[in-house]
């Protein structure tokens, strides 16, 4: 029995657009991100989603509110939906963290899998947690059509895995804008993960695109 998970980027939020590293910091959605969260809820409106799982920071429930706005499901949270735990880097401007931490900044864009700020989350338990997580709620939906709302670096975790199944391919997943949806397949009988599309920010018109404006995405491309 194949079970279908939509997996959804929450909407642009505060660390967006200042640009700093908000990790688990519980930042609240933007004027565009709410905005954006209009084009989600009409993109899903006519989806059969039966089952809602969210993280419970404030930016991904918000979008998980948007994704349900026609469908009316309760909201499951699971903490770990969560996005990594920056450690010191959490409310670092990316401007800032090259200088900061040059090492693990050249872990993050360089070899990411290896990446692990100062009294964060190691990048492979990110990966190990989000595999876990959903698929447990694959097993747990046998059959059903899921919507999963999370954050960009959790996220690339687990699409990693689902695309290549190794972590030392985490930066050739690429990243989401915000409110992306991907869409998974789980087949219950042998255990595997399907990539049925990914990072598609086709229901936001250019104006509501964060990546397109963004001055860290641009940095990022020039250093990778």
């Amino acid at each position: 029995m194949v079970t279908r998970l939509y997996l959804v980027r929450h909407a642009e939020a505060e660390g967006n657009v200042k640009e700093f590293f908000q990790g688990n910091i519980d930042t609240d959605l933007t004027e565009k991100g709410r905005r954006q969260l209009d084009c989600l809820a009409e993109r899903f409106r006519d989806i059969p989603i039966e089952v809602m799982y969210t993280s419970p920071f404030r930016r991904a429930l918000m979008t998980a509110e948007a994704v349900n706005r026609y469908h009316g499901l309760p909201l499951h949270k699971d903490f770990a939906l969560r996005e990594i735990n920056g450690g010191d880097w959490e409310g670092k401007t990316w401007a800032e963290l090259p200088t900061l931490y040059p090492h693990q900044y050249e872990l993050w864009t360089q070899k990411m899998h290896l990446f692990c700020a100062p009294c964060g989350d190691a990048m492979t338990d990110v990966y190990a947690r989000m595999y876990n997580a959903l698929t447990k709620i694959a097993q747990e939906n046998p059959g059903k059509t899921c919507a999963v709302v999370s954050h960009g670096c959790a996220l690339r975790n687990f699409l990693c895995y689902v695309e290549f199944g190794r972590i030392d391919r985490l930066k050739d997943v690429g990243w989401s804008d915000n409110t992306a949806v991907s869409l998974v397949e789980y087949d219950g009988e042998t255990g595997r993960w399907t990539l049925i599309f990914k990072n598609d920010s086709s229901h936001l018109p250019p104006e509501l695109s964060t990546l397109r404006n963004s001055a860290w995405n641009r940095y990022e491309k020039e250093k990778s």
